[in-house]
């Protein structure tokens, strides 16, 4: 009873709770293993937190609190989290795609905490799927390239 009690979690799920590292841990080890900002801790604490914030404002019963609210507000923090991770650098504009990712990250926990384990799974191998394919497009296609693109990718040295 004792041991029982001190795993406990409730009125949270270990479930989800493991499911919120395992789909910032999918994401994140892609953005670490590329040298990108927001790996895999970074990605693991958005998708956690992103969870626990809208959980914790579902288990609240009175007429004040209201989920969507709180989502609202998570979406409009994790926003200025993005902000945070772009800059300019010789006229181009870098970082978006790691904004991008992380604000996908907290929809990832949203719909841990709302729909089902299972669809966030999915969703972040998606988003990995989205990270890296598109990369891959740009290495073999010119194609891909073109406009700002070309800038960044002479900056970051590819080959065109």
């Amino acid at each position: 009873m004792m041991i029982e009690s001190l795993f406990s979690i409730q009125p949270y799920s270990w479930i989800s709770i493991a499911t919120s590292i395992l789909c910032g841990g999918l994401v994140g080890l892609e953005r670490q293993l590329r040298g990108k900002p927001v790996g895999i801790r970074t990605s693991s604490l958005i998708v956690l937190g992103t969870y626990l914030f809208v959980a914790t404002s579902m288990l609240i019963e009175n007429d004040v609190t209201d989920t969507s609210r709180i989502i609202g507000q998570v979406v409009t923090g994790i926003g200025f989290l993005g902000a945070g991770v772009m800059l300019a650098k010789d006229g181009a504009v870098v970082g978006v795609t790691s904004a991008a990712t992380i604000w996908a990250l907290a929809a990832i926990g949203v719909c841990i905490a709302v729909v089902d384990s299972g669809v966030s799974i999915k969703l972040s191998i998606l988003v990995v799927l989205i990270l890296y394919g598109v990369d891959l497009l740009e290495d073999y296609s010119s194609h891909f390239t073109k406009g700002v693109h070309a800038k960044y990718t002479k900056w970051r040295g590819k080959r065109q």
